[in-house]
């Protein structure tokens, strides 16, 4: 399904955000907390803006590594590093195996993929894994609102599938968007996710009148 919808994703995540998933994207590689001349590894990367916007922090001193298991996904992603002149590396990986040691990175973040996952628990562990004691592992996802459900119904049960199939050409694919959002857990109880995974100091905000909660936590804190 990822491999299908990767040649109109961007457009996509634009139409239906609006243009602010860069801003939300922007916010959690603040959050991620690395500095020029760090590692970091953006999980779930897609078509790689996130892992652009670590490397932008890590600036040409550091390293970013973009990993998904969706190879069209990756070959956008390096179309579009080649053609920004970014040096990110980008990898097919699963994220509940990553193919890198323990304490390996300076930071690790997810955005619109750790719902993904089919076992929540076990991805954040494997991302804490490779990222060292004191860094930091980012979430960026979407939540189900405390306000707002009435039009967050309404857009995501019927507005969304509408414009995978007018624009993405696929609305199965985005109808299982909503449908993956309902399974997911709503901030606390990923906040508690993380902290059994080892994470410390965990906090998130919304963003969106709260359908975009973004989270994060120190690694051996």
């Amino acid at each position: 399904m990822f491999d299908r919808i990767a040649p109109r994703y961007d457009l996509l995540n634009r139409v239906m955000t609006g243009g602010l998933d860069r801003q939300w994207r922007e916010a959690a590689a603040a959050a991620a907390d690395v500095a020029a001349g760090e590692m970091a590894i953006d999980v779930c990367t897609g078509t790689g803006d996130l892992a652009f916007a670590l490397q932008r922090r890590v600036t040409v001193s550091g390293h970013v590594v973009g990993a998904d298991f969706a190879e069209n996904m990756l070959e956008r992603a390096r179309e579009k590093a080649a053609d920004r002149g970014a040096a990110v590396e980008f990898v097919e990986a699963d994220a509940l195996a990553l193919p890198f040691a323990d304490n390996a990175f300076d930071g690790a973040t997810v955005a619109f993929g750790i719902r993904n996952v089919s076992d929540l628990s076990a991805g954040i562990a494997e991302m804490a894994r490779v990222v060292r004691p004191g860094g930091r592992v980012v979430i960026l996802e979407i939540t189900t609102p405390r306000h707002l459900r009435r039009f967050y119904r309404l857009w995501f049960d019927r507005a969304v599938p509408l414009l995978g199939t007018l624009v993405g050409r696929d609305g199965a694919a985005y109808g299982y968007l909503p449908e993956s959002v309902k399974r997911f857990p709503e901030p606390p109880e990923l906040a508690a996710a993380m902290a059994g995974a080892g994470l410390g100091d965990v906090r998130w905000q919304l963003f969106a009148g709260g359908i975009i909660a973004l989270h994060y936590g120190r690694v051996g804190v």
